[in-house]
């Protein structure tokens, strides 16, 4: 694989990288896959953008993202922040992958609601076996959206083309959390799964003194020892228990705490530094927080 990235800073060189007509708006296009096709010269060519984009496949779509590849069945919604590398593993026929590719530039949103939102949309952090499983209908209503912002683009770009096609953006991103949030509901045993296996990861960790020896466990240690991105952890454990991962860490933590306040006679920072922290003033913030109490206090009523 080539190791040089062929980087696009927009929409224009991204639309000229992939061989197509100029674009009708400079922040913004929607790409018909139908009409994409490369051939073995593009194999193992990596490229990256400023843009983001939100891409529907019917299959097969030949594309590696890190060391994953796209290769699903029908309706998968794929989502890509800037920056991020792509890379092609086979070649493309024209007419050969059904679906649309909706690509904008982080200028289009930047003075918006969405623009200061646009990172609290996790998905487009997750890895590529965390892609969206869609339905038929689930796919009509998403395309349905796209075919209002391509009319938007081709018919008029005037003093409210700007708000019209973010709130699409906007809408289409909402309800792709909503049916995230199905795909988690349809996926709930092996969610249980994982939430108990964070439990035992974080009880292992603290067995085998990794807290003392390598500090805190993270965020991404948990995620990798799942084999899921950091962004679909967080948000699967917030849909299947209301704590994030983070929280998760924290709870485990001040509970260890309680147990060693109450059975050790350790002073309570020689205790911080055996949890991890640091700084002792960290553990007495969180210890705080979580219970209302200081842990000479908590110490000292129980």
């Amino acid at each position: 694989m080539s190791k040089e990235v062929i980087h696009s800073k927009s929409i224009h060189e991204l639309l000229l990288a992939m061989g197509l007509e100029k674009p009708a708006h400079p922040l913004i296009a929607i790409i018909d896959t139908e009409k994409l096709s490369y051939g073995y010269e593009t194999v193992g060519k990596r490229f990256s953008s400023d843009l983001y984009c939100i891409a529907l496949k019917d299959s097969s779509c030949g594309l590696d993202y890190g060391r994953n590849s796209y290769d699903f069945d029908d309706g998968v919604l794929i989502f890509t922040a800037p920056d991020q590398i792509l890379s092609v593993n086979k070649p493309q026929q024209l007419n050969q992958v059904k679906g649309w590719m909706l690509y904008f530039h982080p200028d289009l949103i930047r003075k918006t609601n969405l623009g200061e939102k646009i990172d609290s949309y996790n998905f487009f952090n997750y890895n590529v076996h965390e892609a969206l499983h869609l339905s038929e209908k689930e796919q009509a209503i998403l395309t349905q959206i796209v075919e209002l912002i391509k009319t938007e683009i081709k018919e008029r770009i005037d003093n409210h083309s700007q708000q019209v096609l973010v709130s699409n953006i906007e809408l289409l991103l909402n309800y792709s959390v909503r049916f995230y949030e199905r795909q988690f509901n349809t996926r709930s045993a092996s969610s249980l799964d994982i939430v108990a296996k964070v439990e035992l990861l974080l009880k292992e960790y603290y067995q085998e003194n990794d807290l003392i020896e390598k500090g805190q466990p993270t965020i991404q240690y948990l995620a990798d020892q799942c084999h899921i991105s950091p962004s679909y952890l967080s948000d699967l454990l917030a849909k299947e228990t209301g704590r994030s991962a983070k929280a998760h860490i924290n709870d485990f933590l001040v509970e260890k705490a309680k147990t060693l306040l109450l059975r050790s006679t350790d002073s309570i920072s020689g205790i911080a530094y055996t949890l991890g922290f640091n700084y002792p003033h960290y553990f007495g913030r969180l210890f705080k927080q979580k219970t209302g109490k200081t842990p000479h206090e908590y110490r000292q009523l129980n």
